[in-house]
């Protein structure tokens, strides 16, 4: 298995999905409750080849990710060469920024000298999905890039 197994939820969420992909193994639901209780092994091989196909299209459409912890945040934009990073760092102990109370502080201080911001790039391994799912392990969240994109424009602006 190259990434996770789906959560029960998840893959609950996309049983017509997997139904789907059962079907192109030409199984249906009579052979899969077969093969479940009397090919459990096989049943588990399926569900991972599945799992890691979602993960490989989602992986693949990812475009920014948010990993927010109490006095940090680190914000990627995934580009098709390399992933870009603006780190925030708090340096007031008594923020945290995963609270409403924080976060608002942040947004009217952002420009304090409690806060400092880093920019990088970094070009992806031979396996971008890979790198993505990595930084997905660690505690980012896929997001439609908001954070990023506002931030951004703020350090390229004049």
């Amino acid at each position: 298995m190259k990434y996770a197994r789906l959560t029960k939820e998840q893959l609950e969420e996309l049983h017509p999905e997997f139904i789907n992909f059962l079907a192109t193994q030409s199984i249906d639901k009579t052979e899969w409750d077969e093969i479940k209780k009397h090919k459990p092994q096989v049943a588990e091989e399926e569900l991972d080849v599945f799992s890691d196909l979602v993960w490989e299209g989602v992986l693949s459409k990812v475009t920014y990710l948010e990993n927010i912890s109490a006095q940090q945040m680190h914000l990627f934009h995934l580009t098709d060469k390399e992933m870009k990073l603006i780190a925030v760092k708090i340096m007031n102990p008594e923020i945290d920024l995963t609270t409403k109370v924080g976060f608002d502080w942040f947004r009217k201080n952002w420009q304090s000298d409690f806060v400092d911001y880093m920019t990088a790039s970094k070009a992806y391994t031979d396996d971008p999905n890979q790198d993505k799912f990595e930084l997905i392990k660690q505690g980012a969240v896929i997001t439609k890039g908001e954070l990023f994109q506002w931030f951004d424009n703020v350090i390229e602006a004049p």
